[in-house]
């Protein structure tokens, strides 16, 4: 019998299988990639009697590599709070998926495991943007205000290394960062003990400051769209600087598109944090467009489909 654990590379993916593993150590292949390589199950090797654990990847975008995998007879545990279309029903499958709009994976997880690590729970969902998520778990936890203030920084920080465009644009391929931090079940110990920690946080920063410097591409009563430039460091920083964005301005959507290597753009779409609606809508409209309500993308957007993109913008958070 092989296990495998399959996991969406951000800090929502990586602190949601962290958890499950200090709680129930396995010996198994891991499986991630960058922000955007969320089609995984297709590099699945598994074969009956195999055991396939999936975190914070949509089960709609690996439909065909899930049914694959069940009727080889292989056992699958399925986490995650992505929109998910029919969740299948077979009895190989061990569905957790919620869809509410203020979850994140590690937080089904961490109701899975009754709590018991937490605070990496708490670190996911200020990864994934949901802060007010964040803080009432860290509720629970009779923790200081500093030390919330440390672990929102630890998860943005997390996030901010999962985006790019090829492996050689975050500082840290997702494996490599998981393995670093699955040794610690304590997220304090792992920023006093990791120098990778400071590393991510110095270069997030200096992302964020050139990223903040930028006015906006287009404007409109519901939203606002940015062009990046052709950089490594906007791909490191297309997620972090959508989610400051919505953060700053919460009645407004927001855009945020990187030149990619295929000669289009890959955006970022952020919803309204008012609302958090739309975002899913307007993406899946373009062929590899996808996401969650609150917060979607396009993988790649061919240049010549730019102008419909920002008409499609404009009416999907039109006020």
């Amino acid at each position: 019998m092989a296990y495998f654990d399959v996991f969406n590379g951000d800090a929502d993916g990586m602190c949601a299988l962290l958890q499950l593993r200090l709680a129930e150590p396995r010996d198994a292949q891991r499986i991630t990639g960058l922000k955007r390589e969320i089609a995984l199950l297709q590099r699945v090797r598994a074969q009956a009697g195999d055991t396939v654990t999936v975190l914070d990847i949509s089960l709609d975008a690996n439909r065909a590599a899930l049914m694959s995998l069940l009727r080889r007879g292989v056992a699958v545990d399925y986490f995650d709070h992505h929109g998910s279309g029919a969740v299948l029903r077979h009895p190989a499958l061990h569905a957790l998926i919620d869809l509410a709009p203020q979850t994140c994976t590690a937080m089904i997880v961490d109701r899975y495991l009754h709590g018991r690590y937490r605070r990496w729970a708490v670190v996911a969902a200020f990864g994934d943007n949901f802060a007010g998520s964040a803080r009432k778990l860290a509720d629970t936890l009779a923790l200081s205000g500093q030390q919330v203030a440390a672990l929102q920084e630890l998860g943005e920080c997390l996030n901010y290394n999962a985006y790019g465009d090829t492996a050689a644009d975050p500082l840290l391929h997702p494996a490599a960062l998981y393995a670093i931090v699955q040794r610690y079940d304590d997220p304090f110990r792992f920023m006093q003990a990791e120098p990778v920690f400071p590393m991510l946080r110095q270069a997030r920063r200096q992302d964020m400051a050139l990223a903040s410097q930028l006015e906006p591409y287009a404007q409109f009563a519901g939203g606002r769209i940015y062009l990046l430039p052709d950089a490594a460091w906007s791909r490191r920083v297309r997620g972090e600087f959508g989610n400051w964005l919505a953060n700053a301005r919460p009645q407004l959507a927001h855009a945020i598109a990187t030149p990619n290597h295929a000669l289009g753009y890959t955006v970022s779409v952020r919803a309204p944090l008012s609302d958090r609606r739309g975002a899913r809508g307007l993406c899946v409209q373009f062929e590899t467009g996808g996401g969650r309500e609150a917060a979607a993308g396009i993988t790649h957007l061919p240049c010549e489909r730019w102008p419909d993109f920002i008409y499609a913008f404009a009416r999907a958070f039109a006020r």
